[in-house]
């Protein structure tokens, strides 16, 4: 099953929306089922739900067209069901400039807010008591809806400023206290404080709201990858690929048998491998592929990727990490004065962090 769905491009931004946001949408329906709904407020919830996802990816685009304005690309955002993803190429350089890009999220749901506030108007709401806007509100009406998308908006601002990773909240935290001391350290307080909330959250779910013990996961890995990612930047920090890349690599050519591959496999610990022709990069070979293939008379060219990125010796290891972590691609040939000269992945990066980690301490 693939991981999501393109939903096209914003400002040259890919627009993904991840699978499991189907299982939110088999909810609505089931739960609107089973409290007797019909076809009408299936349809007002469903059409609520478009509305405030296409909120959270203005969102999102908040977030990346003011980082745009820093210099850092955005490759993609992704829906969740429980909010967006903006993948930004690289941190902010400075903690100033990671507080704009993070409060510009924000900022754009609250623009939202308090045009619907005028646009509706709110103060047909607030004069009536409790049951009469609960009353009011089982109506599918335009203004409900306008209505009900306000609140949203406004929740989403408050969901934001909690100060727990990996919300827009969190990281405004670490930015301030970047301010005053480095920003590994930085991390590491805003990632505990955090996942104490996300145990706080937790606790209240599972006595409460069961759907809090997600936001909870949510919270809790994400302040624990976070942290793990701006240690291992920090540990990679000043070094280059060529310390790190693999150097005896074994290469192919596009007219090489898929057997001559297979034996390599077998006999030796390679398993992604650069296919070249007359000393020019051609294509990747990954495993998987291979494998695939392995029970067919084909030559490399047939099966060989060729739509991939080489990167120079020269480049820094963080532009690597940013790389192997925001793209598909996993495998880079490695290329010095455009010759290749090695190649670097996953496996050899997490174990140069490892090394790096260690003679640390």
């Amino acid at each position: 099953m693939k991981s999501n769905l393109g939903l096209g491009r914003l400002f040259g931004i890919k627009i993904r929306i991840h699978w499991t946001f189907s299982f939110l949408i088999v909810w609505i329906i089931f739960d609107e089922l089973q409290s007797g709904g019909n076809i009408q407020s299936i349809m007002f919830n469903l059409a609520l739900v478009v509305a405030v996802f296409l909120c959270v990816v203005l969102h999102e685009l908040g977030h990346a067209l003011t980082a745009k304005q820093f210099g850092i690309q955005t490759s993609k955002i992704t829906l969740l069901p429980i909010g967006g993803l903006a993948s930004l190429d690289k941190l902010p350089e400075s903690p100033k400039q990671e507080l704009l890009v993070v409060v510009a999220g924000p900022l754009v749901n609250l623009v939202i807010a308090l045009a619907l506030y005028v646009a509706i108007p709110v103060q047909n709401y607030i004069h009536l008591n409790f049951t009469e806007i609960m009353t009011s509100l089982m109506s599918f009406t335009l203004q409900n809806f306008l209505f009900y998308l306000f609140i949203v908006n406004v929740g989403l601002v408050l969901f934001n400023c909690i100060p727990a990773f990996p919300l827009d909240g969190g990281r405004v935290l670490r930015a301030l206290l970047a301010l005053k001391m480095n920003r590994l350290k930085a991390t590491q307080i805003a990632a505990t404080i955090g996942q104490i909330i996300a145990v706080f959250l937790l606790l209240v779910g599972l006595l409460f709201n069961p759907f809090l013990i997600f936001i909870a996961l949510f919270i809790f890995l994400g302040a624990y990858g976070e942290n793990q990612m701006v240690q291992h930047l920090n540990f990679i920090k000043g070094h280059s690929v060529e310390e790190a890349m693999l150097i005896n690599i074994s290469v192919f050519k596009p007219s090489d048998s898929i057997d001559l591959v297979i034996n390599k496999i077998i006999s030796g610990t390679e398993t992604n491998f650069v296919v070249v022709d007359e000393g020019t990069v051609k294509g990747i070979l990954y495993h998987k592929r291979i494998v695939e293939n392995s029970n067919k008379n084909v030559l490399v060219e047939a099966i060989m990727e060729r739509d991939f990125k080489c990167v120079d010796s020269s480049d820094s290891l963080k532009k690597i990490y940013h790389l192997i972590y925001n793209e598909k691609q996993e495998f880079y040939p490695v290329l010095s004065q455009g010759k290749l000269v090695g190649a670097i992945d996953t496996v050899n990066l997490n174990e140069y962090i490892a090394l790096q980690s260690k003679l640390a301490y």
